[in-house]
């Protein structure tokens, strides 16, 4: 009988997804390293089977999933991480769903597309707070405005704090090449190549541009659009500072020898499994993300703007949500798939807003 495999699940995305996938009434398999943390967090959520899998024997995971099965994997950062799950998925016939929210791999897991359709996989990456919101946001302002051909989302924040998860990701990406969606197609665009004002809500809010899966997933839907910008928000003088400090990694990188050095550098300073924000915490934060469709003139044709809470929360049960739809044939599709493609935009829609996350009116 097909499963849910949820890897990375004693980590602080992991936990959380693993919660909330027991609260939908799931029994995953918990998945990871160290059998003795398993055993714990299998105890303390009532008993949901283990096992352990490694990223450095690909066999381990890729012994533990069957045809049908849905493989969801917090394992980051992706960069350095994530090729081992999502080949184990393709091999064994199993659905993807990832936390990332690294646009370089984001790239990777579209670019397995045929090979996923052919093993009757779907990849679901970035199927948490980086990027559903953005997605479902700029699908809506889609609809109502269909002749458009641009669209500009931003990710705002306000009280956030960050997992050592997130901060090891968000070092990975310095050196790597980013994308943009510009004449229809996905090109090579550096981070931080642009900065642009947001109204959110009835404050400006900056934000710079950040590669995402919304300039490979909207396209499929919405085949005339002709530009993608995603933005995440920043005070203004940190995003200008995360524009130069993009160019400048830039530059470092076409240097193999400094590249190199500074990553190891990174590696060994920023560790990954460290924890993340407490309920408390969580609890404080608010955010909205905000979706623009334009004409050629780029004139606004429709603004959809969504508010909820903290994302970790939101993508432990958007991620939950989704394993559980994909186990019980709710899947539209197979290959790399957007949210809206995967499950439709009005199911998709309402997935969300049952997740804390829904339309701001005014």
């Amino acid at each position: 009988m097909p499963k849910i495999v949820l890897f990375g699940a004693t980590g602080y995305t992991g936990r959380l997804t693993a919660e909330a996938l027991v609260a939908q009434g799931e029994s995953p398999v918990l998945v990871g390293r160290d059998a003795a943390a398993l055993e714990k967090l299998a105890a303390d959520l009532g008993g949901p089977p283990t096992a352990v899998a490694d990223v450095a024997k690909p066999a381990s995971l890729r012994a533990l999933l069957e045809r049908g099965d849905v493989l969801v994997t917090t394992v980051g950062p992706f960069l350095r991480y994530g090729e081992p799950a999502l080949s184990a998925a393709i091999s064994a016939g199993a659905h993807y769903i990832d936390s990332t929210g690294e646009g370089p791999f984001i790239s990777t897991v579209f670019k397995r597309d045929g090979q996923a359709r052919a093993a009757g996989s779907a990849l679901l990456t970035a199927f948490g707070f980086d990027y559903v919101p953005g997605n479902l946001a700029a699908a809506l302002a889609l609809r109502e405005a269909p002749a458009a051909t641009r669209v500009d989302v931003g990710y705002f924040m306000q009280g956030p704090s960050t997992s050592g998860g997130t901060r090891a990701s968000v070092a990975g990406m310095l050196f790597e090449q980013g994308f943009a969606l510009r004449d229809g197609k996905v090109t090579p665009e550096p981070a931080g190549a642009h900065v642009r004002d947001f109204d959110v809500v009835g404050k400006t809010r900056t934000g710079v541009s950040v590669p995402g899966s919304e300039h490979f997933a909207l396209t499929r839907s919405h085949p005339t659009l002709r530009t993608v910008d995603v933005y995440l928000g920043l005070p203004p003088a940190a995003a200008r500072g995360l524009q130069i400090g993009s160019r400048l990694a830039a530059l470092a990188g076409q240097l193999p020898p400094l590249r190199h050095g500074l990553e190891a550098l990174l590696e060994r300073t920023i560790k990954g499994s460290t924890g993340g924000p407490d309920a408390r915490a969580r609890a404080r934060t608010r955010g909205w993300v905000v979706a623009q469709a334009s004409n050629n003139s780029e004139n606004p044709l429709a603004t959809v703007t969504l508010a909820g809470g903290d994302p970790y929360t939101f993508t432990a049960d958007i991620m939950a949500w989704a394993a559980h739809a994909a186990l019980n044939g709710g899947l539209l599709d197979t290959g790399a798939l957007g949210p809206v493609d995967a499950f439709g935009l009005d199911t998709l829609n309402d997935a969300v807003t049952a997740s804390g996350w829904q339309r701001h009116e005014g």
